[in-house]
């Protein structure tokens, strides 16, 4: 059995999801959560119910605001007081950043960007995407406890029946030490839907949407299944959606249960970015398009009468 510790960020006080989903398959190894700042009971509850046997509440100075400096000293500390093997976190904006920082406080090793994992007798053993995701490889960390681990969002999926742990919660005083660089200001995106590198439901717009405009009857289809738009990189590059938006090699790398390409050409630049969804619905005009030989499910058609049909039948399925 492996000493599992699972950094987790919080969103208006909520545990990213990908927490949730790394102590579901961390069954049967001991598992402690670790966040800065404070967590209200009800989220100390969540990850109890997903095996957290210890939430520690890392606490100080300097602290209040996210600095990679300022938390990799505070978890870094953290980290050396206690006796892990492995230190698991989402690769997010953030544990992108702060992940390999921790690693190197450590001199010890990090799989990044991992889509599954197994233990066997203690001992991990993880399978990432190489080559833009051309190819999987497995992937093993050897060389100085802790190992760290970040675990792409979606990937794993939630655990139907998780074993619940204690939940047992704890202050702990952190130290952020010096920080040269501070983050003065956090704005806030205008909009309110999930991030894309978070979202269950993506609905993307290739170069075929003509004009800004036009994504219009994909934001009208996503209010109705709750789900997030993207854009391919030829849609931004068009002026047609922020890059903020953009799903692919250069944007960003998803992984939904659903992914609905409309008027996507699949380019394999973009095919990187999403190829890991779980189920994939492509709609062009294009029957020869390289993004159908990747759909599970493809229509051949008028993106601008399709979408709105199926608007229609979502609403009629969904009682909206």
């Amino acid at each position: 059995m492996a000493n599992v510790l699972v950094f987790t960020e919080l969103h208006d006080g909520h545990v990213k999801p990908v927490t949730l989903e790394i102590l579901g398959k961390l069954a049967g190894q001991s598992a402690d959560v670790a966040v800065i700042g404070d967590i209200a009971a009800d989220q100390v509850a969540e990850l109890a119910k997903y095996g957290a046997q210890n939430v520690h509440k890392i606490k100080g100075s300097n602290l209040d605001k996210y600095s990679p400096e300022g938390y990799s000293n505070a978890l870094g500390d953290f980290i050396k007081s206690k006796s892990y093997d492995y230190v698991f976190a989402g690769a997010t904006s953030m544990g992108k950043d702060l992940l390999p920082r921790l690693a190197t406080k450590f001199d010890a090793g990090l799989a990044s960007d991992v889509v599954n994992f197994t233990f066997d007798g203690g001992s991990f053993a993880g399978t990432r995407p190489l080559f833009a995701g051309k190819c999987l490889a497995k992937v093993e960390v050897t060389g100085p406890k802790p190992h760290f681990v970040s675990i792409r969002p979606n990937a794993l999926g939630m655990t139907a029946n998780p074993s619940a742990g204690a939940g047992a919660a704890s202050d702990v005083a952190g130290n952020a030490g010096e920080i040269r660089a501070a983050i003065k200001e956090i704005i806030k995106a205008a909009s309110t839907k999930v991030d894309l590198t978070e979202a269950n439901i993506i609905v993307t717009g290739g170069r075929a949407m003509k004009n800004a405009e036009n994504f219009k009857i994909l934001n009208d289809m996503a209010d109705v299944i709750g789900a997030t738009v993207g854009a391919s990189r030829a849609a931004v590059d068009s002026g047609f959606a922020p890059h903020a938006m953009q799903v692919g090699q250069t944007g960003k790398t998803v992984a939904p249960s659903l992914y609905i390409a409309c008027g996507v050409s699949g380019a394999i630049q973009h095919l990187a970015g999403m190829r890991t969804s779980k189920v994939i619905v492509a709609i062009n005009t294009d029957p020869d398009a390289p993004i159908f030989t990747k759909a599970d499910y493809g229509i051949v058609g008028d993106l601008f009468t399709i979408v709105p049909i199926l608007t229609e039948e979502f609403k009629k399925l969904l009682g909206k």
